[in-house]
């Protein structure tokens, strides 16, 4: 039996590097040695324990760049149709769903009642902060294209796939909306180049790191604005003189605190939408005025956990691109597995915008 390194979450607060076997594929599967691991902030919710109970002990990381090592009995194409064989690069979604229930087959949604976005690190394991990932028979993967950099793909990590599905959720950016962005982590920046695409007239960005807001300039932003320079009441007269008293049209909450709530809530304009896309890991209430939805003719949604068609989206999106916006350099950190710890406190402390795991290292 054969063993590789994986970074393992016994309980909150406590990783461990344990050694696990590598499993040969189940029919209809596939064995993936991970090339890029992406290490997510919703990562650093689930490890502090603020994302609430996990199945402990998990192998952490749901974002992975991975080569075909063995393919299951059955398997000759990923699940786009498009043929692969051992040495293909794949990228999948993260979450396993049963395909046999009304969530799956019925309302065509995800994740399902009976949906596993984690299995026991002590069984073969799909997470990506490891050497091998092993993908169960119903997870969808699929095959990055050859002139594909894998790094531009894994930059935005699970920010793309999340971007795409919540506008599809929420309502689409149309040509002349006005884009409030909350937060310029990469699902920030995914949706401010998601927006930026789609013809929105204006899109101000929102975060508290100059460095970020650079980027988002670089990825279609027309203004942005330093959380850290300004207050709350600044930054709505600012957003005003930007879009008139009439205000966003969409404003999208990707900062994942539950302050930026009821801040987003009021930057939202009359007939808009207010999409909530980084709350997942942030457990919590937060006050607002009811009676505003009606006055305003305003619309509040959510979304998380896409589906396999956002990744597969996201994928060729991302190499469309990789050309004309710098995706690539979002990487600026590559930790061992062993160093989890260190990339983990790398995206809490704000060093680090996209740091992932690099088993080769």
């Amino acid at each position: 039996m054969s063993y590789g390194k994986a970074t393992v979450l016994v309980k909150p607060n406590q990783l461990e590097t344990w050694d696990v076997p590598i499993v040969d594929p189940e029919p209809g599967g596939a064995l993936v040695s991970i090339v890029l691991g992406g290490v997510c902030g919703s990562d650093a919710h689930i490890v502090s324990g603020g994302a609430g109970e996990m199945p402990f002990p998990i192998i952490l990381g749901h974002e992975g760049i991975g080569r075909i090592e063995k393919l299951g009995s059955g398997v000759t194409t990923d699940y786009a149709g498009v043929a692969v064989a051992p040495g293909d690069l794949v990228y999948w979604s993260p979450i396993a769903q049963c395909h046999r229930c009304h969530t799956c087959t019925v309302l065509d949604e995800m994740p399902c009642e009976n949906a596993q976005f984690f299995e026991d690190a002590e069984k073969p394991n799909w997470g990506t902060y490891a050497d091998y990932a092993w993908l169960p028979s119903g997870l969808a993967f699929f095959r990055l294209p050859d002139h594909a950099r894998p790094e531009a793909v894994a930059a935005l990590g699970c920010g793309l796939p999340t971007a795409l599905g919540g506008f599809e959720q929420c309502g689409p950016v149309g040509l002349g909306d006005t884009v409030v962005v909350q937060g310029a982590g990469p699902v920030g920046l995914a949706s401010t180049l998601v927006a930026s695409a789609s013809g929105a007239s204006e899109v101000i960005v929102l975060d508290h790191s100059l460095a970020r807001l650079k980027v988002a300039e670089s990825f279609g932003a027309t203004a942005t604005i330093s959380i850290a320079d300004h207050d709350v009441d600044e930054r709505r007269a600012m957003i005003q003189e930007h879009l008139g008293p009439r205000g966003a049209s969409v404003v999208v909450e990707a900062a994942g605190v539950l302050g930026a709530f009821p801040e987003g809530y009021e930057l939202t304009g009359a007939y808009g939408r207010y999409i909530i896309l980084g709350l997942w890991g942030a457990i919590g209430t937060s006050a607002i005025s009811p009676r505003d939805l009606t006055l305003k003719n305003m619309r509040v949604g959510g979304a998380t956990f896409h589906k396999p068609k956002h990744y597969y989206t996201a994928m060729h999106m991302a190499v469309r691109l990789q050309d004309k916006y710098p995706l690539a350099d979002l990487i600026s950190h590559r930790y061992a597995v062993k160093d989890a710890d260190k990339a983990l406190e790398a995206v809490k402390s704000g060093l680090a915008l996209k740091p992932v795991i690099d088993p080769s290292l």
